[in-house]
């Protein structure tokens, strides 16, 4: 099997193997279970296939699946919306990769200005790979200043499980980081021959010792809405709500903004950390000085 069909391989395998027998409402067969979880002939006939034609479905030989053993398969596995959107992916026949790398991303002057208008929440934009185009200033004081880093290593994904402030920064450090995982794994199964993205699990892989482990367990995620917890140094602990939003005419960058409730020790802490990390005002010399 090549690439592509290996990742759906392994994709199906670990989501049938979570789903027990009891949970599926089969009955005990007195079989002897070598897999966790469902046999591939259990989920055929669940989904109501062949086996022959599941086994040819989980090892990237079936051509075009309908919608309906889709569907069949999706409510079999127990996939929720973002599971079943990265197993549409893997299915569909990839474009053949680019020979030029895609052009980098910019996000247009009104978001900008949408940002700063933000200037009571951190507030940030990303694109592919999970890159940081553009934040506020708040972002930049509550996460990391990702002003200050060079372009190519804005990103998320890189400061959660690379850098050794964030294990101390992020609140439920494991939790998100994995989930932060799972959002790349999304994205690769949607874009297999993205070169950056390739790259950046290389580094992951090589640079941090949990990323393998999460990788290789196949969860992905589309991130839309939570709750986020930091701990900054100088006001401790902070408290948000999290949104995501596709920007308007860019499906490839997503608006994330960090509420707080109205009154919060959050809404307080904020305000006092946006007073110290002011920028001081520079102070014109006076004339015939």
């Amino acid at each position: 099997m090549d690439d592509r069909s290996n990742e759906l391989a392994d994709f199906l395998r670990t989501r049938r193997a979570r789903v027990t027998p009891d949970q599926a409402g089969l009955p005990d067969d007195g079989r002897a279970r070598r897999v966790p979880g469902l046999r591939r002939d259990e989920v055929a006939r669940l989904a109501g296939v062949s086996t022959e034609y599941y086994t040819r479905i989980e090892q990237g030989r079936a051509q075009n699946p309908s919608p309906e053993v889709l569907e069949s398969l999706a409510g079999t596995l127990r996939l929720d919306p973002s599971e079943r959107e990265h197993l549409t992916d893997l299915l569909a026949r990839p474009t053949p990769a680019r020979r030029a790398p895609a052009s980098p991303q910019r996000v247009r002057p009104g978001l900008h200005l949408m940002l700063q208008t933000l200037d009571h929440v951190p507030a940030f934009i990303l694109g592919r790979r999970t890159d940081v185009l553009a934040s506020n200033r708040l972002a930049r004081e509550v996460l990391t200043d990702f002003d200050a880093l060079p372009a190519p290593r804005r990103n998320l994904a890189r400061y959660y499980l690379l850098d050794p402030a964030a294990r101390e920064r992020v609140g439920d450090w494991a939790q998100i980081a994995a989930e932060t995982v799972a959002i790349l794994r999304l994205e690769a199964g949607r874009s297999p021959h993205d070169r950056q993205l390739a790259d950046l699990v290389g580094e992951l892989t090589l640079k941090s010792p949990e990323f393998s482990t999460w990788w290789n367990d196949h969860r992905v995620l589309r991130r839309t809405h939570g709750a986020k917890h930091y701990h900054h140094p100088l006001v401790g602990d902070l408290y948000f709500s999290y949104e995501s939003f596709q920007v308007p005419g860019d499906t490839d960058q997503t608006l994330c903004v960090y509420n707080v409730e109205p009154g919060s020790d959050t809404t307080e802490a904020l305000r006092l950390l946006t007073n110290w990390t002011a920028p001081q005002p520079t102070q014109t010399p006076e004339r015939g000085a």
